[in-house]
């Protein structure tokens, strides 16, 4: 059996090990790395993590698609990842990953209800912010062009 940071550190990120952390998602420990990681992971991060979570809150969601974001979100509340998140700037960037794949996979529940929510939320947290720093770019898997949210 492999140690918790051997393993963790030589993970690869793939969406079916990113949905292998939705045991480590609950509510409670998702709001308290909010409020530690506001600052220090960026406005972007937090919206992604804000986005997802309140799909997961939203009515209707499909169970596959609350899976990817219990795993994503499982993922950025661990304590120990791929790249620890003390590590300045670059602390983060695993958890970015991981929340972008589940916002991609599960973009089609993104609503504006849920995009105004998540934003009210910022506000709270940052104060006045700069809406470019929270634009989500284009769908890779998108060939429409069409950017699925602007931030």
């Amino acid at each position: 059996m492999q140690s918790l940071c051997t393993y963790h550190t030589t993970d690869k990120m793939t969406p079916k090990n990113i949905e292998k952390y939705s045991n480590r998602y609950n509510e409670q420990d998702l709001l308290a790395k909010f409020t530690r990681a506001a600052k220090k992971a960026g406005i972007k991060v937090i919206y992604l993590a804000l986005l997802l979570y309140y799909v997961l809150k939203s009515p209707g969601v499909k169970m596959s698609d609350k899976g990817k974001i219990w795993g994503a979100l499982g993922y950025f509340i661990l304590p120990i990842d791929l790249i620890p998140d003390f590590i300045p700037i670059a602390g983060y960037t695993d958890d970015l990953a991981a929340l972008l794949w589940a916002f991609y996979a599960v973009a089609k529940n993104v609503t504006p209800e849920i995009e105004a929510q998540a934003k009210r939320k910022l506000h709270d947290w940052f104060g006045n912010y700069d809406e470019a720093e929270i634009i989500i770019g284009k769908n890779p898997g998108n060939d429409d062009g069409n950017v699925d949210v602007q931030g």
